[in-house]
């Protein structure tokens, strides 16, 4: 199979530039693969995480109840394929022009078991007939080196993204999120992750407590040295019955605000490569298990603020780059 991975054109203006957008989005990247449009579908495997089960911490992540973040977890249970079936159900009217999905292992570390229980879980979601590839979430302490090699056996057959939970370079703010691993983990899966059938996707949250405008940023350039090929960005929201909530009532912590976050977005785009895929820009949660911040529960209109900012600078993905940067 031809590398899915995306392509860099040195010293010329991207195409996505030159089609008028401000960054290298997802949608843009699919069409460029597929011809057509493509939409994620959640699907829930049921694992868990080490840093909940006590192989590394326990409790989760500071500000996490799965749940909100998946709409898989909401869903009654069903087979790997009869999830993807309820949620095509729910998704029609949405996206009525959308026949092509890539089915989304989201929900806790969905590579945190032996390579016989993953590999049957995987080829299930490939045998429906709009699935055209696979993204998976995971943690970079979770991949060791047979997990790699079966997702790299699957990416010369299929479309496959990996998605680390990196969060952030600085180990000051893992420790507090709860994490169980630091940085020096995404680096090793980074190596050896590299020059695989796959692309590499990482997962970082700006406004995380303690954190400056300068150290988001340099979580910002330190992606671009990791030659990452996809990132995905949400401010630090919270929701219900987590230990976040219990901080953000009790004032111990501030969530961001929306001028500064999307001064951050911007400022971080900058400083990515621009073949760097931006998967998303932004986050949020159902009604029912949110907190805060109410800004980002309106997605339409943080992507309009972001990308007036753009604008307003004459600014885009890549500008703050050095030319050696992007090789």
């Amino acid at each position: 199979m031809q590398s899915t991975k995306p392509l860099t054109n040195h010293g010329e203006i991207p195409p996505w530039r030159e089609s008028g957008l401000r960054y290298y989005s997802l949608r843009y990247r699919l069409h460029e693969m597929f011809g057509t449009r493509v939409q994620k579908v959640s699907i829930n495997a049921h694992f868990t995480c080490p840093n909940v089960d006590g192989t590394v911490a326990m409790g989760g992540c500071t500000f996490c109840d799965n749940r909100s973040f998946s709409p898989s977890r909401r869903l009654p249970r069903a087979d790997v394929l009869g999830q993807i079936n309820q949620s095509l159900v729910r998704m029609r009217n949405r996206y009525a022009d959308c026949e092509k999905f890539i089915a989304y292992f989201q929900p806790g570390t969905n590579t945190y078991a032996p390579v016989d229980r993953l590999r049957p879980l995987y080829e299930k979601a490939l045998e429906h007939p709009q699935v055209v590839g696979l993204a998976i979430g995971t943690r970079p302490d979770c991949v060791p080196d047979d997990v790699l090699a079966l997702l790299n056996e699957l990416g010369e057959r299929t479309y496959v993204s990996v998605e680390y939970g990196m969060q952030t370079m600085h180990n000051a703010s893992l420790d507090w999120m709860n994490r169980g691993c630091h940085h020096d983990a995404m680096i090793d899966a980074m190596r050896r992750s590299q020059d695989r059938n796959f692309e590499i996707s990482a997962h970082a949250i700006l406004g995380l407590p303690g954190e400056s405008h300068d150290d988001m940023l340099a979580t910002a350039r330190e992606l671009a040295r990791l030659k990452v090929d996809a990132v995905k960005l949400h401010n630090l929201y919270c929701v219900k019955n987590t230990p976040l909530a219990d901080m953000v009532e009790s004032g111990e912590v501030t969530l961001m605000g929306q001028d500064d976050y999307v001064r951050a977005v911007v400022d971080f785009l900058e400083l990515l490569p621009p073949n760097v895929v931006v998967e998303r820009i932004s986050g949020d949660a159902p009604p029912d298990y949110f907190v805060g911040p109410d800004w980002c529960l309106n997605k339409g209109a943080v992507k309009r603020e972001i990308d007036a900012e753009f604008a307003r600078r004459d600014t885009w993905q890549g500008k703050a780059v050095q030319p050696s940067a992007s090789m």
